[in-house]
């Protein structure tokens, strides 16, 4: 790790020298604490490595900065002759010029605009007139304190450090020979449709290999850890596809990006947030930054980057992609052609078997709702068709400004579920892009996996077998013998053949207390099953991934008929 330190110092200023005739000043304080040493004597340590372990063991354990500066305080008062900054802000500038650093961008308190750019200089907002300041009985305070600051961490300096020792730069080139020979395999995404057509259209990116394919995340978390406290602050994290697949998900390699502050969620303010991020991806498209290659003889060479998609959860995608994930339109991809109908409390979501080959058995079953199933799949949408469809789509003023927030705006028919065109597509590149947004499998896995055991075990919390969804039976005329009747003054239930039995529910819990998994493989689950063998609570993403791929194909077999296990098998192996 500390050799690192030296090459990513040496690079930079090398590049910089290439690059102008003015001499690295910046870089003075660095190579001093990397040149000397810690102690007189010490030669194991130097100044500038021991203070980079001791910022990771901060961040590592969650030290407070107080604590921190009275640890420094004690080690110079101990070892008056060691060579080392005595404050942690002092540390800070240190890690600032070797590039880990981030920029402060203040925001308007209402979300409308950064305080950035040709705004950064500005008192009030550009769009509501709010003070850029908090205010305290109508007046300023003595010291300027924005409302909000989002934390900004450059990309560049980031993917240049990819490229400074020989073995990451190496494997930078590893999507290119790591690729799959099987068509039927896909191992990484540049085994998949979406990553060969962007090759196809854009041969001049593809051409160089070490040019940088980005993933981008985002979703909320409550930075405080007490879930009484409702504030919603987002992450915005960038991983490297050029990586193998057992390294591009590594913490080591995702970048975070951006921190979007709080306390309520940027919803369709996501804009605002995204436009320094999404200026530096532009830039970095369209004329690329020099970078030293350090597997290729440290040769300079001219990195590009692009976005290929995003990840995230449903919820997210919305305030993403600005296609709401609401409605009677609300499947991204069905788009304008999603089937939906108005049930008993909520909008529900039909005809899915259209998505099945035409030869599949289930589409000749008439044990749903007596009718066999002819529909062809969803048409797609190209990248013109929802280019046409953005141009219909009526610009609205950001923000959350109490003058017109909480207004809900009525949407036109033609603009079908669109909130607003996403900041993606200022990037040249982003309407051509096939597979602009994907979901979160493990977000997925886990709301099935609630609602199948759920209903598999008679949870009324967690069960789909509510009495309105047997009333939307009846309403449908489908399903007979599932509707409500009633016996004198009571409303029954009949019993469905895909719940369990009393008996057989508490079989299915002594099955799953009993598992045995190797260590770090799966939680221990039986922490999760009731004392008395009635329901499985509190489980975890990993513990239903676990159930789902493990434990449910096996464990329900013996409890439900032929016809209902085939088919919980065949659900989750498709996760598989």
């Amino acid at each position: 790790m500390f050799e690192v330190l030296e090459d990513i110092i040496s690079n930079d200023a090398e590049v910089d020298q290439l690059g102008s005739q003015s001499s690295n000043v910046q870089y003075d304080d660095l190579f001093t604490a990397l040149n000397s040493e810690l102690y007189p004597g010490v030669s194991s340590f130097s100044s500038l490595n021991f203070l980079v372990k001791l910022m990771h063991l901060k961040v590592m354990n969650k030290w407070t900065n107080k604590s921190f500066d009275e640890l420094l305080k004690l080690l110079k008062l101990a070892f008056p002759k060691m060579d080392l900054v005595e404050l942690h802000y002092e540390a800070k500038k240190l890690m600032t010029k070797m590039g880990l650093g981030y920029q402060s961008i203040h925001v308007c308190k209402n979300d409308c605009a950064l305080f950035w750019n040709e705004n950064s200089m500005s008192e009030t907002c550009p769009v509501c007139s709010e003070s850029r300041w908090k205010m305290q009985a109508g007046r300023q305070t003595g010291k300027n304190v924005p409302h909000k600051v989002l934390r900004y961490f450059p990309l560049a300096p980031r993917l240049k450090r990819l490229f400074v020792t020989s073995k990451t730069a190496k494997l930078m080139r590893w999507h290119q020979a790591g690729k799959s020979t099987d068509d039927n395999v896909m191992r990484h995404p540049v085994d998949g449709r979406a990553w060969k057509d962007f090759d196809r259209k854009h041969p001049e990116f593809a051409d160089d290999v070490r040019n940088v394919r980005l993933g981008l995340a985002a979703d909320s978390f409550n930075p405080f850890n007490n879930m009484s406290i409702s504030y919603s602050m987002w992450p915005v994290v960038l991983t490297t596809y050029n990586l193998p697949p057992w390294l591009c998900m590594k913490p080591e390699y995702l970048m975070l990006s951006l921190l979007i502050p709080g306390p309520q969620s940027p919803g369709k303010d996501m804009n605002v947030f995204l436009w320094p991020l999404i200026e530096e991806l532009k830039e970095l498209w369209e004329n690329g930054i020099d970078t030293r290659d350090a597997g290729n003889d440290r040769k300079i060479f001219k990195m590009r980057a692009a976005l290929l998609w995003t990840v995230n959860d449903f919820p997210a995608r919305s305030s993403l992609s600005g296609w709401s994930g609401q409605g009677y339109k609300a499947c991204p991809t069905c788009n304008e052609d999603t089937p939906s109908m108005r049930v008993i409390g909520k909008t529900a979501y039909f005809g899915h078997r259209r998505f099945l080959p035409s030869t599949h058995r289930w589409r000749s079953n008439l044990d749903f709702d007596g009718r066999t199933k002819r529909k062809r799949p969803p048409r797609r949408f190209s990248s013109v068709d929802i280019m046409d469809q953005l141009r219909r789509v009526k610009t609205t003023i950001p923000g959350k400004h109490p003058n017109y927030r909480g207004v809900k705006r009525k949407r036109d028919d033609d603009e079908l579920n669109w909130r607003k065109k996403n900041i993606f597509y200022e990037l040249p590149y982003w309407a051509e892009i096939e597979l602009k947004h994907n979901l979160d499998v493990m977000h997925i896995e886990k709301n099935i996996c609630d609602s199948l055991l759920g209903t598999l075990m008679g949870n009324p919390h967690k069960s789909k077998d509510t009495d309105n969804a047997r009333r939307d039976l009846q309403n449908l005329g489908i399903r007979s013998e599932l509707h409500l009747y009633e016996d004198g003054n009571k409303l029954m239930k009949p019993a469905a053949e895909y719940t369990f039995s009393d008996a057989n529910r508490r079989k299915f819990c002594r099955f799953v207390r009993s598992v045995k998994f190797p260590d770090g493989f799966a939680a221990n689950l039986s922490k999760n099953v009731a004392q008395n063998d009635s329901r499985i609570v509190g489980l975890k993403s990993h513990d239903c991934h676990v159930i789902m791929q493990r434990l449910l194909p096996v464990g329900c077999r013996s409890l439900v008929n032929k016809t209902i296990s085939s088919t919980i098998i065949e659900l989750c192996t498709f996760f598989n």
